[in-house]
């Protein structure tokens, strides 16, 4: 039977993958959005809607660039998860 401890690691592991699988896209959407900032502040161009297409682009060609890396991340946890499955149950 699995204990709380093993479900503990199970929730920290899957954490950890999903943090590590979002870290690049979040990054990327992050430096977008502040040099767009930077730039409406020197500007002074004050619209709010601006920086949602640049951050757009910028993660879906993230996507492009990443995805079969967090493909591959988040397959390797399930594929771990499914291969300790007959250790959770006896």
């Amino acid at each position: 039977m699995i204990s709380e401890g093993d479900v503990i690691v199970i929730a920290k592991e899957a954490i950890y993958t999903i943090i590590m699988a979002a870290a690049p896209l979040l990054l990327i959407s992050l430096i977008v959005g502040l040099v767009i900032s930077i730039f409406q502040t020197v500007t002074s161009i004050q619209e709010q809607t601006l920086t949602f297409v640049p951050k757009i682009v910028a993660v879906f060609v993230g996507i492009m660039v990443f995805g079969s890396w967090m493909l591959n991340e988040m397959s390797d946890y399930m594929i771990r998860l499914w291969t300790d499955f007959s250790i959770y149950l006896s």
